[in-house]
């Protein structure tokens, strides 16, 4: 008997962000929330309609209560979380873009997520699980953390789960020396594999979709996001013959960049879920993207199950070229976000 749909681990950390477009060293006013890469896509899909978990670590201090709070009322269930009375929930903050870019300051360094290990798996029901999800950024928080990254995709064959994993590079957690072969070997172990072109670039050398599709030989589905024009999926059969398929991205006007990516994953996993066939689930997370792009929150309610009527890059015929930091310039729903929440199963 399935207990989960999904159960999505990683770290949720609480956020600071000005309540008027203004610097933090100007703000007089801030609003506090929370946000986190699992987590974001927990609550897509638990809005959704998917029975969805959120496994993690937060501090014995009001942070962690607020984070437990708010993605319980979201529809997540949260009682795979430990509370951890020795070290505190991680903190970030957010500028808004004032037309140089959003900028995003962490505090997690020593935060209770950074504690996790295999040994807190113990606790899930990972044999009761359909899918879980997770990201680069848990694997790089620690050794303890990059241990239970691993533990988790090298245990989906015998626990039965299937895995989905957003790659998600972040410069300042480590090194792309380190970085690169350490997310080479997880990706490659996992069902759903979600990677930006640009951090393939930077991550692997990577310069086209055909070469991390041929990098990632082993996982089901491989789903490339390049920024300015187009999400591909590649799609291996149980025979492996390889199909491909491309979508073009949203032209929409962003407000903040971070959250984007997740809310992507998260479009993209629920239509996979549902059996909706490559192009639909590729729209559905370009949908989700452009949704949460029109906002400064990490995660944005209300979408819908359907994706919602932007229009198409394919069709635009504004200039050529990279886009600007201006608020007000159309951007791609698959622009990374690197500055930074029971159906019937298909056989995948």
């Amino acid at each position: 008997m399935t207990f989960l749909d999904v159960l999505c681990v990683g770290e949720t950390m609480a956020v600071v962000t000005p309540a008027r477009s203004e610097s933090l060293s100007e703000a007089d006013d801030c609003l506090l929330g929370f946000g986190g890469a699992e987590s974001n896509v927990a609550a897509h899909l638990a809005e959704f309609g998917y029975r969805t978990g959120w496994a993690s670590r937060v501090g014995e201090d009001p942070f962690g209560q607020r984070i437990l709070g708010g993605l319980a009322a979201r529809g997540v269930d949260v009682s795979f979380v430990t509370r951890d009375g020795i070290c505190p929930t991680g903190v970030y903050f957010k500028e808004p873009d004032l037309g140089h870019g959003a900028r995003t300051l962490y505090y997690r360094a020593g935060s209770a997520a950074s504690r996790m290990a295999p040994a807190d798996s113990d606790a899930w029901p990972l044999e009761q699980t359909g899918w879980i999800h997770t990201t680069g950024i848990n694997a790089a928080l620690s050794d303890g953390c990059s241990a239970l990254t691993e533990c988790l995709l090298k245990g989906a064959g015998s626990a039965g789960y299937k895995v989905s994993f957003d790659v998600n590079y972040r410069p300042a957690l480590w090194n792309v020396d380190v970085a690169g072969p350490s997310l080479l070997e997880l990706a490659r172990l996992a069902t759903v594999v979600l990677v930006g072109l640009d951090e393939a670039e930077t991550l692997w050398g990577c310069t086209s979709a055909e070469e991390v599709s041929e990098l990632l030989p082993g996982p089901r589905h491989v789903v490339i996001k390049d920024s300015a024009s187009e999400a591909v999926e590649f799609v291996r059969d149980y025979n492996r013959e390889e199909r491909v398929f491309r979508v073009p991205a949203n032209l929409i006007e962003v407000v903040e960049p971070v959250g984007a990516g997740d809310a992507f994953a998260a479009g993209y996993l629920a239509g996979l879920l549902r059996g909706d066939n490559p192009e639909d689930r590729l729209a559905l997370g370009h949908s989700f993207a452009a949704w949460t792009l029109g906002t400064r929150a990490d995660f944005r309610p209300g979408h819908g199950n359907k994706p919602r009527g932007y229009e198409s890059t394919q069709n635009y015929a504004g200039p050529v070229g990279a886009p600007t930091a201006d608020e007000n310039t159309p951007r791609s729903t698959t622009e990374s976000d690197q500055n930074g929440t029971h159906l019937a199963q298909p056989l995948v």
